[in-house]
């Protein structure tokens, strides 16, 4: 959904990732600062239950790790080590991010935390955001696989309706919204819709791949 914002941002953070190739940093150097920092951010909100602030600090964050692309188009115009880096720390980040959330409500809503009292409002919160949360991380791991077994096998799947950008902007703001208002349920309502739209992405891949797939069967 996000997709077609990539080349305005793009053009507007090329003078950043400019006067970071000036300081003498590289690309690579970029995608570990950025997602080390994503990591730590995200379970320092997790543990402390700021969300606001956390939103806040991982989305400076987030763009930060974007600029590591500008900066290999300047410099060495990117390597096969840098995208591999930058794929497999992604997906570290990716995982810490949907940890905050779920450590957060684990430690900070007023779930029951004994199975011998009757469930109540904020059980139901609780435990939706949680289990939504351990779905999305399945999803955004195996959206990411798809497309590169499908790549392994000559194929493209970056199709899809939440990509990582996409589902990223859902959590953040989702974070910030619940952290504004204190109204948990938005946060646990912001990891069912994640969790959904992850699973509509994965079929949305594996039907592009099979598509793809039996075309070629077809014309061979």
């Amino acid at each position: 959904m996000l997709e077609r914002l990539r080349s305005p941002f793009k053009r507007l953070i090329a003078p950043v990732a400019r006067w970071l190739v000036s300081l003498g940093l590289t690309a690579n150097a970029v995608t570990v600062i950025g997602a080390v920092g994503t990591i730590l951010a995200a379970v320092a909100t997790g543990v402390t239950g700021w969300l606001f602030a956390g939103a806040a600090v991982m989305t400076i964050l987030v763009i930060f790790d974007s600029l590591d692309g500008s900066i290999a188009a300047i410099t060495t115009g990117g390597t096969p080590y840098g995208a591999f880096l930058d794929s497999t720390l992604d997906r570290i980040a990716d995982w810490a991010v949907l940890v905050s959330v779920t450590l957060y409500f684990i430690l900070h809503t007023p779930w029951s935390r004994t199975w011998n009292s009757a469930p109540t409002a904020a059980d139901a919160v609780a435990w939706t955001g949680i289990v939504a949360a351990l779905v999305a991380v399945m999803t955004s791991f195996v959206t990411s696989y798809a497309r590169a077994r499908a790549e392994s096998v000559g194929y493209e799947a970056k199709n899809g309706v939440a990509t990582r950008s996409d589902r990223l902007a859902i959590i953040l703001v989702g974070m910030a919204l619940a952290g504004l208002t204190g109204v948990d349920a938005i946060l646990a309502a912001d990891m069912v819709l994640l969790a959904v739209l992850g699973a509509v992405t994965v079929v949305q891949r594996m039907a592009l791949v099979h598509r793809e797939m039996t075309r070629d069967d077809e014309g061979a």
